[in-house]
């Protein structure tokens, strides 16, 4: 009885050690990567990196050679008064261009056909000195419908003075306006969304323009539609 006791084994000494892992707690285990799956990993990560440097490299030299613009924006090169030369036999009168010692920024000169509207007129866009806009159209084919349309039926609210004559003020009151001139033949607008004083100024120049240039005679032919 004795040696059987011996041979048996102690009930105490199954299982993992007690004392190490008092409560049935054990240590937690440390996952292992293997090497060959580290080392592909980290290729994968320098590989992305060095594909983005290559891409800024590639970049670079473009945005560096394309420079921001100035604060003033772009600035077209419009010659108005050749381009009003150019227009004068075309247009049977020599179109207006107001000299504003480059205080007004033209950004556009042209003569439009009238195919749209059926009035043929000359055409130039200005940027004012406090930014704002204002359009010049003069034609000697004017007639009602055609004002209301290119002042969108804004209503008479007065006159305005400007180079010694009285313009025609049509305002809805929604920041555009318009001021019209019958003289020497032909009709002007001007429109924008600019101030006043602005238009005043830039109404003196054309009507000194168009003192300097012949008058227009309308023949009976050239009569504008009612």
């Amino acid at each position: 009885m004795q040696e059987k006791t011996n041979a048996g084994q102690d009930p105490s000494d199954s299982g993992p050690d007690r004392h190490d892992a008092p409560n049935g707690d054990y240590p937690p285990v440390k996952p292992v990567i293997p090497a060959a799956a580290a080392k592909r990993a980290n290729a994968s990560v320098i590989g992305m990196i060095i594909a983005l440097l290559v891409s800024i490299a590639a970049f670079l030299p473009i945005v560096l050679m394309n420079p921001l613009p100035k604060s003033d924006g772009f600035r077209p090169d419009i010659d108005v008064s050749a381009s009003a030369r150019n227009a004068a036999d075309v247009a049977g009168f020599t179109p207006a261009a107001p000299d504003t010692a480059n205080a007004y920024r033209p950004n556009y000169a042209r003569w439009e056909s009238g195919s749209g509207s059926g009035v043929p007129m000359w055409e130039v866009g200005y940027i004012t000195p406090k930014d704002s806009f204002i359009g010049l159209i003069q034609t000697r084919q004017s007639n009602p419908t055609w004002l209301l349309q290119q002042t969108k039926s804004a209503p008479v609210t007065g006159t305005r003075d400007a180079g010694g004559q009285a313009w025609e003020l049509r305002d809805a009151g929604k920041g555009e306006k318009s001021m019209i001139l019958d003289y020497r033949g032909t009709t002007v607008v001007l429109t924008g969304t600019a101030q006043l004083d602005e238009f005043a100024v830039l109404a003196d120049a054309v009507v000194k323009s168009m003192d300097s240039n012949p008058a227009v005679t309308v023949s009976p032919s050239a009569s504008p539609a009612p």
